[in-house]
C-alpha cells in the first residue's frame, strides 16, 4: 500500500508531504481547488505521461516520490529482480523528477531506471479509476487472471502453463525433423550420388601425407637404383670385400699359435668386420628389394593422391576431412531412409501433448464459465444501490481457435456492459465516463476484493452524479472495499467523506505582495473538529448552518457507529 506521497513543485503545489494509513482516505475540497492535481503528481510516480505544465511555475523542475509497503510475494519484486533492482527490505519507493524542459528521469530505491519499467512497476501497485483512465479493471489484458482468481484456478492455470510449454516443444521437436527431412529429401539425388562416389573413394584421415612421402621417394627411384647398385659393386668389385676378409683372417689364423696371443685381437677384429660386411650386404639387397621402385608404382599413388586432391577441392575441404564428409553424408541419407519411422514418433509425441494441454484447457474453461456466472449474478447485485440498475454486466468466455492458443489457456476472457436496456454490451472503457464508469469499477472492485496485484485503489469522484442514498451505498462499498485494500478517493459526496478512516482537505491560498501574488495548492489532514466542519461545508455550501453541522455529526456519528 501507498505509505508515503511527496511532491515538490507540480503545479499548484510547493511543498507537500502526506503519511497514508490502510484503509478509505478521502480527499475533499471546493471545486477548483486543485484535487486532480493531487492525482497527476502521483501519476508521474508511477510512471504515466509527464508533461513540462506540470512544473510550478518558476521552479526548475518537480519532484515526485511514492513510498509502498511491499508484501513479500507481491508481483513487483519478480519486476525488480528481473531488472537487477535492489531491494530496500518491505520499503519500495518510486521518485521522478520532471524538468522544465519536460525531460525526466526516473528512480526506483534511488537507482536510475526507464520510465517503462516505472510504468510497469507502478501498475502492480496502483489502479487508478476515473474520468478517461483506461488502467486498471478497464484493460481487458488483466481480466482472464482477475477471473482465474476469483475462481481460484492459480494452481490449474499454473499446470496448463507446464502443459503448454511441452505442447510448444513437442511441436518445435517435429516442426524441426520435418523441415530437416525435406530439406534432406530435397537434396536426396545429390547426397546418393556423393556418398556413392566417396564410398568407391574410401578417404581415410592421414592418407594424403602418406601417399606424398611415397610418390616423392618413387619420384627419386632411377637415382636410389643407382646408388643400390652402385653401393653393391662396390662390395663385390676385386674379388668382393667378403673374400678378401676372409683371406685376411685365414692368413692371421695359420700362424696365432706361435704369437703367443699377440694377434688374437686382430683375429677377433677381423672375424667382426667379417660378420659386418655380410651384414651389410644383405641390407642393402634387402632394401633394395623393398623400396619397389617400380615406375608403374609410382603412376598408381599419383593417381590415387590426385584423385583424393580433387574430391577435396570438389567439396571445399581439406583432404583429411573427406573420411568426415562421407560420414555426414551418409548420415544425411539415413535421415531419409528412418525419415518415415521418426516423424511418426514426433508426432505422437506431439499430438499426446496438444491432448494433455486441451484436456486441462477444457476442464479450465468450463470452470471459468462457471465462475463467470457467478461473477456477473455478483456484479449485478451491487448495481442497484449505485444507480445504476438499468445496467448489465456480461463476462465474456469465447473459444480461441488453436493459432491463438496460450500459456494462459484457450480462452478470450472479456468484462462487458452495457449502461442503457437495448444495447450491446461492450468494453468497459467504452460504455461510461467520468463518475458512471467509476462506480461500475467500484462495483467490480467490491466484488473481486482482494483479487489482483494492486494494494492501493484510487476512485476519482466516483459520487458524480449522485446524492442521498446512492451516495451513502458509494461510501458504504468503498468502506468494504477498503477492508481488504487501502482506497482513497476524491469526492464531492458528505456521505462518502464520512465513512473516511483518512481525511485531507485540499485547498487554494494566496502568496506573495499584492503586486506579484501567486497561487498554491494546500493539503492539510483534518483532526474531528475540522472534519465536522469540513462535512458540514460540504452539506450546506458556503455558509454552514448549525443544521449542517448537526447533520455532519450525524453522517460521522453514522459512520463510527
Amino acid at each position: 500500500m501507498l505509505t508515503n506521497l511527496s511532491v515538490r513543485d507540480i503545479v499548484l503545489i510547493e511543498r507537500l508531504d502526506l503519511a497514508c494509513d490502510a484503509g478509505l482516505g478521502v480527499l475533499t475540497g471546493e471545486t477548483g481547488a486543485g484535487k486532480s492535481i493531487l492525482l497527476d503528481a502521483l501519476g508521474l510516480a508511477l510512471g504515466r505521461r509527464a508533461d513540462a505544465g506540470l512544473v510550478r511555475s518558476g521552479a526548475t523542475q518537480g519532484v515526485v516520490s511514492a513510498a509502498f509497503d511491499l508484501p513479500a510475494k507481491h508481483p513487483a519484486r519478480a519486476l525488480l529482480a528481473e531488472q537487477g533492482i535492489d531491494e530496500a527490505g518491505d520499503e519500495l519507493v518510486l521518485r521522478r523528477v520532471l524538468g522544465a524542459d519536460g525531460k525526466s528521469r526516473a528512480f526506483i530505491n534511488d537507482q536510475p531506471v526507464s520510465v517503462a519499467l516505472l510504468r510497469r512497476i507502478g501498475d502492480t501497485l496502483v489502479e487508478i479509476h476515473g474520468q478517461n483512465d483506461e488502467q486498471g479493471l478497464t484493460d481487458a489484458a488483466v481480466h482472464r487472471a482477475l477471473l482465474d482468481e476469483y475462481a481460484g484456478l492459480d494452481r490449474d492455470v499454473a499446470g496448463l502453463r507446464d502443459a503448454y510449454q511441452a505442447m510448444r516443444a513437442a511441436e518445435a521437436a517435429l516442426a524441426g525433423a520435418a523441415e530437416a527431412a525435406e530439406q534432406a529429401r530435397r537434396e536426396e539425388d545429390f547426397l546418393r550420388h556423393v556418398t556413392a562416389e566417396l564410398e568407391t573413394l574410401k578417404p581415410q584421415p592421414g592418407e594424403e601425407q602418406e601417399l606424398a612421402q611415397q610418390r616423392s621417394l618413387l619420384q627419386a627411384g632411377e637415382k636410389l637404383a643407382a646408388a643400390m647398385q652402385e653401393a653393391q659393386g662396390a662390395l663385390e668389385q676385386g674379388g668382393g670385400v667378403d673374400a678378401r676378409l676372409r683371406a685376411c683372417l685365414r692368413a692371421l689364423e695359420r700362424v696365432a699359435e706361435r704369437a703367443a696371443g699377440k694377434l688374437d685381437a686382430l683375429i677377433a677384429q677381423a672375424d667382426q668386420v667379417l660378420l659386418q660386411a655380410g651384414e651389410l650386404a644383405a641390407a642393402i639387397d634387402s632394401t633394395a628389394r623393398e623400396l619397389d621402385l617400380d615406375p608403374g608404382r609410382l603412376e598408381r599413388v599419383e593417381e590415387r593422391l590426385f584423385a583424393l586432391r580433387a574430391a577435396a577441392r570438389k567439396h571445399n575441404v581439406a583432404v583429411d576431412d573427406l573420411a568426415a564428409l562421407a560420414e555426414r553424408y551418409a548420415e544425411r541419407l539415413a535421415l531419409i531412409d528412418n525419415q518415415t519411422a521418426s516423424l511418426a514418433k514426433l508426432e505422437k509425441a506431439a499430438a499426446e501433448a496438444k491432448a494433455a494441454y486441451q484436456a486441462k484447457a477444457g476442464t479450465i474453461s468450463a470452470a471459468r464459465r462457471k465462475a463467470a456466472a457467478k461473477l456477473d449474478r455478483a456484479v449485478a447485485g451491487e448495481l442497484g444501490p449505485l444507480k445504476l440498475g438499468a445496467a448489465v454486466f456480461t463476462t465474456s468466455v469465447e473459444a480461441l481457435p488453436p493459432e491463438q492458443w496460450s500459456a494462459e489457456g484457450a480462452d478470450r476472457v472479456q468484462f462487458l456492459a452495457a449502461t442503457n436496456p437495448g444495447t450491446a454490451p461492450g468494453s468497459l472503457a467504452k460504455i461510461a465516463s467520468g463518475g458512471e464508469l467509476s462506480r461500475f469499477m467500484l462495483a467490480l472492485r467490491v466484488v473481486l476484493a482482494g483479487r489482483g496485484a494492486a494494494g492501493t485503489l484510487i476512485f476519482d469522484e466516483v459520487d458524480r452524479g449522485v446524492g442521498g442514498a446512492t451516495a451513502a451505498a458509494v461510501g458504504e462499498r468503498l468502506a468494504r472495499l477498503a477492508d481488504r485494500v487501502q482506497v482513497l478517493v476524491v469526492t464531492h459526496s458528505p456521505q462518502v467523506a464520512a465513512k473516511g478512516g483518512q481525511h485531507w482537505r485540499i485547498a487554494k491560498r494566496e502568496t506573495g505582495p499584492a503586486k506579484n501574488r501567486s497561487t498554491l495548492t494546500e493539503v492539510a489532514p483534518l483532526a474531528a473538529p475540522d472534519r465536522r466542519e469540513e462535512i458540514a461545508r460540504m452539506l450546506a455550501g458556503a455558509t454552514i448552518t448549525d443544521a449542517a453541522r448537526a447533520a455532519a455529526d450525524s453522517l460521522l456519528a453514522g459512520h463510527e457507529a
